[in-house]
């Protein structure tokens, strides 16, 4: 059996983080999004992986190159669609296949599920249908997906991953999305089944990789690498990679995963559900719980960083604190209620005694001025003064 990924989108939604990668390419418990879907298809022994690439195509190259994937990379030029980046890999596509989104985790057991299906789509429920597509069944087959609806009819939706033939790529040809070519699939009266997933996730906005992390969290390998002062105390399911430093009297409690050439300065503390990248800096006294926070990034002491997103190579320094409450953000012309500290893009500095509450700050952001709240959404390249 053969599996297409479409990896070709930038996911909108996921800004500013996909400003500068691809959400497939999003790290999770410092691990891309891409490279949990490609774990699932080769631990089922499917090897024969056709990836779709398009947006910052570059950069997916250069990371499954790196890896050392066994998979075959094309190329939409311009991102016209699902069904059209799908008939990008029709030269390489035989009989069956299973086609899923690079940008969402999949486990290896809801593949087995799929794959012994011929005309299949993987679902699951979701408490916001509304954010996906929404599926209709009738007789244990599947009716109508209606995509993203405002009102609903159910909590069952469509994961984006399908066990399909290579009869299917006709219509495709006809349709630029995959939801759309499904359907005329289903009018001409091919029968196509449900099959429930036992866990999949998504991120549809940037707040959301928090619960993702602490969902993917508790499935890392327990490494204690580098170099650990002995009066630190780990505790729980904590990886520590090669090259970093844990000082004295520094207090972990897992899940927490922290990469390689990684600097906790002493008397820090990190809480569970906390993910930190390679060639960090957290300075003393500080304290993390709960964030996601990316490669190449500097934390000033005694910071209070929690429920937040930080992306690579920000600059937070001495006594930032995020803070977390209800709020309703407005984010591309409509509103959203959010609970989280803050996320953060790339590059972004804040000056000292910075409190971020409930706020998304864009790429290579600066907050200048010391003892200030920063809330709501700050563009790209915007000074806070």
């Amino acid at each position: 059996m053969q599996a297409v990924i479409l990896a070709a989108g930038e996911g909108t939604r996921l800004r500013p983080l996909t400003r500068s990668r691809p959400k497939a390419l999003v790290p999770v418990a410092n691990t891309p999004i891409l490279k949990y879907v490609i774990d699932a298809l080769l631990k089922n022994g499917i090897r024969e992986i056709v990836v779709v690439v398009g947006y910052r195509k570059e950069h997916v190259i250069r990371y499954l190159t790196e890896q050392d994937l066994p998979v075959r990379v094309v190329v939409q030029e311009k991102q016209l669609g699902t069904g059209h980046a799908l008939m990008c890999a029709e030269p390489f596509i035989r009989d069956r296949f299973l086609l899923l989104a690079g940008d969402n985790y999949i486990d290896a057991a809801s593949i087995a599920r799929i794959r012994a299906e011929r005309n299949a789509v993987l679902v699951t429920d979701h408490p916001n249908p509304s954010n996906f597509g929404v599926v209709v069944t009738k007789d244990g087959l599947i009716r109508e997906i209606k995509e993203k609806p405002d009102s609903p009819s159910g909590l069952i939706v469509s994961t984006g991953i399908y066990a399909l033939d290579r009869s299917f790529l006709r219509y495709t040809a006809e349709h630029q999305e995959v939801p759309d070519a499904l359907q005329a699939m289903i009018r001409d009266g091919t029968r196509v089944v449900p099959v429930r997933a036992s866990e999949w996730l998504d991120a549809v906005n940037p707040w959301d990789l928090l619960e993702m992390n602490a969902r993917l969290l508790p499935q890392i390998e327990a490494r204690r690498a580098g170099t650990i002062s002995r009066s630190a105390k780990l505790y729980g399911l904590i990886r520590v990679g090669k090259g970093t430093e844990i000082g004295p009297n520094t207090f972990i409690r897992g899940p927490v995963i922290i990469g390689e050439d990684c600097r906790i300065c002493p008397n820090c503390v990190i809480m569970p559900n906390t993910s930190i990248g390679s060639r960090v800096t957290i300075d003393p006294l500080s304290y993390v719980a709960r964030s996601l926070i990316m490669d190449d990034t500097a934390i000033g002491s005694h910071s209070r960083i929690i429920d937040a997103v930080v992306g690579e190579a920000c600059r937070l320094q001495d006594h930032t604190a995020t803070w977390t409450t209800g709020a309703v953000l407005e984010r591309d012309g409509g509103y959203q209620k959010a609970a989280f500290g803050a996320v953060l893009g790339d590059r972004v500095c804040s000056a000292p005694f910075t409190v971020l509450k409930n706020c998304i700050v864009g790429n290579n952001a600066a907050i200048s001025a010391g003892n200030t709240t920063v809330t709501g959404v700050i563009p790209d390249e915007a000074v806070v003064v």
